[in-house]
């Protein structure tokens, strides 16, 4: 898992509840019409203005925030070395027996075995690359109009509530029903869209962009194992796709 996803989710909630619990009872801040209101309105708003298929892989898509982090450049380097080195000692049909966790490079290393050249191991990768970028937008894309709608129903419920008591000015008991309405549903907007709504979309982008660094990192050595070159050299190649603090770290070590 994220901690870093997992420590600020939760942390975010607790310094509100603990705030909420410090002026009163929990319960005075649940309301079922303005959740009702807030929460299934803006999702049916998001769902209108998305297609389905964005809409309900979005959920999937979410997991990516809390799910484990993005493989380390360095760790990639480690592994397309060792895969060029065997490739250049016993041939590409060797790859075949290694494994291999990453998704992408276990694609491309299967097309190295095959024996496809370069031109289409890059042709098919970097089309599979683009298709990775443009599910990552659109779920970046269905989390940016949740957190956009989720306000915008709150003011919603919130002018409900108004008009609610503005009508009942007469029954002094339900003034304050009303009022709940009103305040509460701006409240759960805000919450939707700044503890939940923009953190996922973006987590999921900065995943995007590091999973887009990573595969074109993999590009370049799948293109330089098929032309036979020298993995040290691929190395130092690629040390360019590393922080500076990291290549410094792993340049003094070598």
């Amino acid at each position: 898992m994220d901690l870093a996803t997992i420590i600020g989710f939760v942390a975010s909630f607790g310094i509100v509840a603990a705030g909420i619990l410090m002026g009163g009872p929990m319960g005075m801040f649940v309301n079922g019409a303005s959740l009702f209101i807030v929460v299934l309105g803006s999702l049916a708003v998001v769902l209108m203005r998305s297609s389905l298929g964005d809409f309900i892989g979005a959920g999937a898509l979410a997991g990516k925030a809390f799910a484990n982090k993005v493989d380390n450049p360095e760790d990639l380097i480690e592994k397309v070395v060792e895969l060029a080195t065997i490739a250049r000692k016993d041939g590409m049909i060797a790859l075949e027996s290694q494994e291999v966790s990453n998704d992408f490079l276990n694609k491309g290393m299967g097309m190295l075995v095959d024996g496809q050249d370069g031109a289409a191991i890059k042709s098919a990768l970097a089309t599979e690359a683009g298709m990775m970028i443009r599910r990552a937008k659109a779920g970046g894309a269905i989390f940016e109009s949740w957190g956009d709608f989720a306000p915008a129903m709150g003011m919603i419920g919130t002018l409900v509530g108004l008009v609610q008591m503005l009508a009942n000015m007469g029954d002094p008991k339900s003034i304050g029903p009303a009022m709940a309405v009103a305040l509460l549903t701006t409240l759960y907007g805000a919450v939707i869209a700044n503890m939940i709504a923009f953190p996922i979309m973006q987590k999921l982008e900065q995943r995007a962009e590091a999973e887009a660094i990573n595969n074109e990192l993999i590009i370049k050595s799948l293109l330089f194992i098929s032309e036979g070159g020298n993995p040290r050299v691929m190395e130092g190649m690629l040390y360019s796709y590393l922080s500076p603090k990291v290549r410094a770290k792993l340049e003094a070590a070598a």
